[in-house]
């Protein structure tokens, strides 16, 4: 899929942090942008609004519903919470478990009756903390090593079955999005302290990424990406 002119797809999150950037750097490269959030009025321009909240099985399967041909599904909703397994909040891990898991295998599976018989592309943005556990990991370090897994799953799935869908997976470390408040909560002072320690990436930084990995030739496939500043240590 070396050129996205024309191109359908789908990206959830798509109304802040990474999804948002990379809706717009899908707009500039005049793709047809369908973007799922639940909050329509804080869509990039030109980006067609699907609203969904994804803590819910049947309105991520409404994604679907009547929904056409797609080129490419880009995974980028997730919640963090900082949230230890001792003594951690359950409703934390299971609102994490919903959104950083289950909807994206679940957009995963729907999506495959919606590409070309000749193939498309799935990006699942997971983190480093998918490849290694931090600190502060807590239960959102185990969503985001689902999402390798499961990525990897799907992958060797579809080669076994001959599809020609290629499957990604983009690991950022820090990057400087609304998704930071959350994880930082009550440690609003730490969050300060690590801004003014090292200059984090942007959302756009990892959307580039995305993007190449989208307008790759078909014949080349990036099947995993790791990403960080270069002031992060680990």
């Amino acid at each position: 899929m070396p050129s996205l002119q024309g191109k359908t797809l789908l990206v959830t999150g798509a109304s802040s942090g990474i999804g948002r950037a990379l809706c717009e750097l899908l707009v500039s490269r005049d793709a047809n942008v369908l973007g799922v959030t639940r909050r329509p009025g804080a869509l990039s321009q030109d980006v067609s609004p699907i609203v969904a909240d994804l803590t819910q099985r049947e309105e991520v399967t409404g994604i679907f519903h009547g929904l056409g041909k797609i080129d490419a599904l880009v995974n980028c909703a997730g919640v963090a919470y900082l949230s230890r397994i001792s003594d951690g909040n359950p409703a934390d891990w299971e609102e994490m478990w919903r959104v950083n898991v289950m909807a994206l295998a679940l957009c995963c599976q729907l999506s495959l009756a919606h590409f070309p018989i000749d193939g498309g592309r799935i990006v699942n943005v997971s983190s480093l903390s998918g490849h290694r556990v931090p600190p502060s990991g807590g239960f959102y370090s185990p969503s985001k090593f689902a999402v390798r897994a499961l990525t990897d799953a799907l992958r060797l799935e579809l080669k076994s079955a001959g599809s020609p869908v290629q499957v990604a997976c983009v690991s950022p470390g820090y990057v400087d999005t609304p998704l930071l408040d959350d994880y930082f909560r009550g440690r609003e002072t730490m969050l300060s302290q690590t801004r003014a320690a090292m200059k984090m990436l942007d959302p756009e930084d990892v959307a580039w990424a995305i993007l190449g990995i989208l307008e790759a030739p078909v014949h080349v496939e990036i099947a995993d990406i790791l990403i960080r500043s270069a002031q992060q240590r680990m």
